[in-house]
């Protein structure tokens, strides 16, 4: 259960959010347009990072640019 320890981890790179126009899902009261946000875990399609609601939650990389 290595997602109980998330927000204990280490961030493994640093994103900054892009947009908040999802298709499906209501994501602009989660994340906010420009901010920098610490990557807690990565999958193929998905960045788990601490939200707005200063928890992890899973979005898909399409919302984010890799900050360098």
């Amino acid at each position: 259960m290595i997602h109980y320890e998330w927000d204990k981890k280490k961030p493994i790179k640093r994103v900054k959010c892009e947009h908040t126009n999802a298709k499906r899902y209501k994501v602009d009261t989660m994340l906010t347009k420009g901010k920098v946000y610490d990557v807690i875990n990565e999958t193929e399609a998905f960045y788990f990072i601490i939200d707005n609601s200063n928890r992890v939650g899973g979005y898909f990389k399409e919302y984010f640019s890799e900050v360098k």
